[in-house]
This record gives C-alpha cells, structure tokens and sequence, in this order.
C-alpha cells in the first residue's frame, strides 16, 4: 500500500512526463505467481443456496448488456433495452441490468427505448474504439456527441501503443482531456454531474502485471470513475489475476488519494460460476464497499441468460433450455 498523497504531492506527480513515469515505475511491483495463486485460490470459493441466490440476483444488477457489433441495428438495441429492463418478463422480481452498452451513433435509441428516468443507465463507447487510435481532436468530439445523444456513461479505451512505448504524459491527457468533454457535453443527464467516464486499459495488450497496475494508476490519476480490463475485442480479455490486479490499485487508491473508482471486467464473463467468482475476488480483495453495481460492474453479452437459468434452477428446482429466454 502506498502512504496518503496530499494535493501538492499528486500535483507534482501529474506535472510532468518524468514525474509521472517516476511515480508508475515507484510503485510496488506484482508477484506474478503470488497473484494467479490467489485469484486461483479464490475462484474454488463455493457459496451456497441463499447467499448463491443473492449473488446471481447482484450479479445481475451489475450488468453492462453490451452489443458492440458492426451488424448493429436499432431494432437489436430496442430488444436488448427491453430485456435490460425485465430480464425475465415471467418474473418480476429479477432485478433490472445496470446499463445497456452500444455504439455512439445507437445512444439516442438506447435512451429513447429505456424511457424517461430509466434507473438503467446508457453507457457508449467512444474515442476510436477498439483500437484508441484517433486524434484527440476526433476522441473529444466522439465524446460529446455520445453524451450529447444521452449517455450516461462512456467507456474510453486508451491508446496503448503510447502506454507501451512510454508515453504516459499522452495517455493522462487525453483521458483528462476526455473527462472534461464528458463534462461539457452534459445536458442529457439529470444530475448535473456530465457522464461517468470507464477508461479501458485493453489489459491483453499490455503484456505484464506490473504494466497493469501503472495503466490503472495512471487512468485513475487522471480521473476516471471506473477502470475497466478489455474492449471485448482482443484475447485473452478479462481475466481473475488481472482484475485482482486492478481491485488492488482502486484499494490502495481509495486509501492514498481519498477517492473510490470503480472496476469493470469485460469479455469473456459467460457463465454464472464465472460471475461469482468475481464477486469473491471483490469482496477479498477491495472489499464490500465495491460489492454494488456504482463500484463494480461486469461487461456481457450472453452472461445474462446464464445467471437466469440458474435463478430458475434454484427457484423451481428444473433448468430451461437456453431458447427459454430471449437472445442477447
């Protein structure tokens, strides 16, 4: 853990390119075997009968429904609003998703479907995604036309060809730069805060733990709400020993600087026991202050059915098929 930074300290951090690759390459490094030994540990972790019921029941409040195709069409996001807002028609007690995630260019019919006041937010990615790899003129504009169309939440990914190549003072830029048009471009929103930004590190790419542990410190000193692993685009996307990695940076955040952020995993969560373990590492590793869907979130496409066939299971004691719901 890191001792509490004041804002003179912090400011001298952020000044400069040498000051902040001083401060990421000063932070302490990740013992690789001690991180996939203990996010190993943790996913045999068995929860059982009511406590498994309300874990499927939070896992599902903590839901990003994501479509992120090319083959996009108004007509799929309005199902996909439909099913975020009532998971299982049959079943009203199934709580509603956190967010539906959709191209910029769908915001407007995300929002529309949702409906005025909807508790279930509209998240878009935005600055080039997946690649990150436009000017910060375009990132900027693509942020302000997403929020601009209604959305509460972008999701940023980073251009990790800098990251890599050492170019720390870019990439704290522009996420500030990008923090800001999410500010500007308020409007949509009812609580005058502008969107939640979600910076994406793409952790696949970045090669080592060390490295995504710096990407998550440099994200979060430049203002991100959430930190999240992967566009969905790239393998391996999330993984338990790198968002445990991540837990770890938004812990020792939180006691450093004063400020909670929030974790979302993305790709590859399919399956319910997939979910749970997630929750486990949060709970052991953050701790029960992230275990809600404003700190941590699970981006999915074809979790959702999962989590709902198992409710039913414990429910009625039978499984449906997988056609008994609708498609992601």
């Amino acid at each position: 853990m890191l001792s509490a930074l004041d804002d003179a300290r912090l400011s001298d951090i952020t000044s400069s390119e040498a000051s902040l690759r001083r401060f990421l390459h000063g932070l302490p490094g990740v013992d690789q075997v001690g991180a996939e030994a203990r996010a190993a540990m943790l996913a045999t972790r068995s929860i059982k009968t009511t406590a498994k019921q309300f874990a499927i029941d939070l896992a599902i409040s903590m839901i990003d429904l994501t479509t992120l195709e090319g083959q996009d069409t108004p007509g799929k996001v309005r199902a996909l609003c439909a099913k975020a807002l009532r998971p299982d028609p049959s079943d009203r007690s199934v709580p509603r998703v956190a967010a539906v995630c959709v191209y910029p260019d769908l915001v407007a019919t995300a929002k529309e479907a949702l409906g005025a006041g909807s508790d279930v937010k509209v998240a878009s990615v935005a600055t080039g995604f997946p690649s990150g790899r436009t000017s910060l003129a375009v990132k900027e504009a693509d942020t302000r036309d997403a929020v601009a169309a209604g959305a509460d939440e972008v999701d940023m990914v980073i251009d990790r060809g800098a990251f890599l190549a050492g170019r720390y003072g870019q990439v704290f830029d522009e996420i500030v730069a990008v923090k800001q048009a999410c500010a500007r471009a308020h409007g949509a929103n009812d609580d005058g805060a502008g969107a939640h930004l979600k910076v994406i590190l793409e952790t696949g790419e970045l090669a080592t733990y060390d490295n995504v542990r710096r990407a998550s410190w440099l994200a979060m000193l430049a203002g991100a709400d959430f930190i999240k692993t992967s566009t969905g685009k790239v393998v391996p996307a999330a993984t338990l020993p790198v968002t445990l990695v991540m837990l770890e940076a938004v812990r020792d955040f939180r006691d450093a600087i004063g400020r909670q952020v929030g974790v979302k995993p993305a790709g590859g969560i399919r399956t319910s026991k997939d979910a749970i373990r997630y929750l486990v590492l949060v709970n052991e590793t953050a701790g029960e202050d992230w275990l809600d869907p404003d700190w941590f979130r699970l981006g999915a496409s074809s979790l959702l059915n999962d989590l709902l066939m198992q409710r039913q299971k414990m429910l009625t004691g039978r499984y449906a098929g997988p056609d008994y719901f609708t498609l992601d």
